[in-house]
């Protein structure tokens, strides 16, 4: 294995954290004795292909730095390759890092461990959602939570994540429940009324929202969560108990398991990751071992 280690950072994340982030970790790396390359896009598509180019060319590993949207991007370069990739956590919600059991803005201390385990063998190989050419590793979202998605992207005003809890109450004076068609594996279609429904390959989204709490990374399925068709009072009663994940015994969830779905419903968007996929329809694939974490 090459003793370079590629630092993929985002400079931006957390409102600049993720520069402050980059500096430590890389002195963990070289303290342990590896060599350090940092790439650094103008954009995402730019960052995505030097990265590319980096494993290509035959890095040890690659760390990112930054958010739930920088190890998305690495996701992108690395499923399916045997390149592991390590995570210094320094976004605003790190979903990705809190479901796979990772410091969360300690780069120091994230470094150190990603360095101990290139050293150790510490791999552990986990699964990958795919939808088309893309991947994703925590949560699938389409319905309620993605047209508070749609609605606070298109908000130029307030800044950070307030924007978006303005956008969560404008859609909640607007809101109807969405008529779904749902195939899990190749069973029947499902045909009913949903607020939301979330595919997750990790536990939650959103900086900590466990929508899909006993999901397990590593095990080929998806937990599917299904909040039915329900009233505004009754959704606001559910989504509190998300970050504890308490909805889940609400008689309005429930929870399936799958290895596919596909999702059918007419003008939602499906975000994975934080970012948008594409209108519904999806059909996302889990696929086991996709990537190599240190851990």
């Amino acid at each position: 294995m090459s003793s370079e280690v590629t630092l993929f950072v985002n400079p931006t994340a957390g409102r600049g954290r993720g520069a402050h982030a980059a500096q430590p970790a890389a002195s963990a790396l070289r303290a342990a004795g590896f060599s350090v390359r940092t790439v650094v896009g103008a954009d995402a598509e730019d960052a995505l292909a030097r990265l590319t180019t980096a494993v290509r060319e035959g890095t040890g590993a690659v760390v990112a730095v930054g958010g739930d949207g920088m190890v998305s991007l690495a996701l992108q370069a690395l499923a399916g390759t045997r390149v592991p990739l390590g995570v210094v956590a320094a976004g605003t919600g790190n979903d990705f890092a809190r479901a796979m059991g990772l410091p969360v803005r300690e780069p120091a201390r994230a470094g150190r461990m990603a360095a101990e385990a290139l050293k150790e063998s510490r791999i552990r190989e986990i699964d990958l959602g795919r939808v088309g050419a893309g991947w994703f590793g925590t949560v699938l979202c389409s319905g309620f939570d993605s047209r508070v998605n749609d609605r606070g992207n298109r908000m130029r005003l307030p800044a950070g994540r307030f924007k978006y809890d303005l956008a969560m109450i404008a859609e909640l004076a607007a809101f109807r429940p969405f008529p779904y068609r749902i195939t899990l594996d190749d069973g029947p279609v499902i045909e009913t009324e949903a607020a939301l429904v979330a595919v997750g390959n990790g536990s939650s989204y959103g900086g900590g929202m466990r929508i899909c709490a006993d999901a397990v990374p590593d095990d080929g399925l998806f937990d599917v969560t299904v909040v039915a068709d329900c009233s505004r009072a009754t959704l606001l009663t559910v989504f509190p108990q998300v970050y504890k994940g308490r909805h889940l015994s609400h008689p309005k969830v429930s929870v399936h398991r799958a290895r596919k779905i596909t999702l059918e419903a007419p003008g939602l968007t499906a975000y994975a990751d934080g970012e948008p996929i594409g209108a519904l329809p999806v059909t996302a694939e889990c696929v086991p071992g996709a990537v190599r974490l240190l851990t």
